[in-house]
């Protein structure tokens, strides 16, 4: 999603005031990069999961270059999280939901897994920032009806084609209910 989906990020925790030291969990982190940025930002309390050893190799790799040891990383699939993942108070999400819905194997039960869990890592109240390609605001609002509201539409940049104007991303944050 690249620069400006991680920038957009970073605004809204700061337009909201969120602490520097609230828990952050980066869903499928990849290469790193976010959690990089949102410690440079300030950030203490960051964790990265990714199914994926070499992405976790690769975001370690990247974590040391820039001198941010406190980040956390570890290899872990998210549709089976560990009983020490939990407790988070933001979790961000930019396109391991896609991933997941794209599987030819059960689509639908892993999506249903993905909310599952993420009830099960984010406190109540807590905040859970998505960035989808593939999935539009409502779509998401449906989703992640069970357990969540709506508080934001993050502006994303806008394409019109045959008269009508989209979104080529979709960018959503919700609040975990008590």
């Amino acid at each position: 999603f690249g620069e400006e989906s991680m920038a957009r990020v970073i605004r809204w925790l700061g337009k909201q005031k969120v602490p520097l030291d609230s828990s952050v969990l980066d869903i499928g982190t990849g290469n790193g990069v976010l959690l990089v940025e949102l410690a440079k930002s300030g950030y203490t309390n960051l964790t990265g999961i990714d199914y994926s050893p070499s992405a976790i190799q690769l975001s370690e790799k990247v974590r040391d270059k820039e001198g941010m040891c406190n980040i956390k990383l570890k290899v872990e699939d998210f549709l089976t999280p560990s009983a020490e993942l939990s407790g988070f108070e933001i979790c961000i999400d930019k396109g391991t939901f896609d991933a997941i819905s794209l599987n030819p194997d059960n689509a639908v039960g892993k999506r249903k897994q993905y909310l599952r869990s993420l009830c099960g890592v984010l406190k109540p109240e807590g905040f859970f920032l998505i960035t989808s390609c593939n999935w539009t605001k409502e779509e998401l609002l449906n989703e992640f009806r069970e357990g969540f509201e709506i508080l934001e539409e993050l502006p994303t940049p806008k394409f019109c084609f045959g008269g009508r104007i989209g979104n080529s991303v979709t960018a959503l944050v919700f609040q975990r209910k008590k």
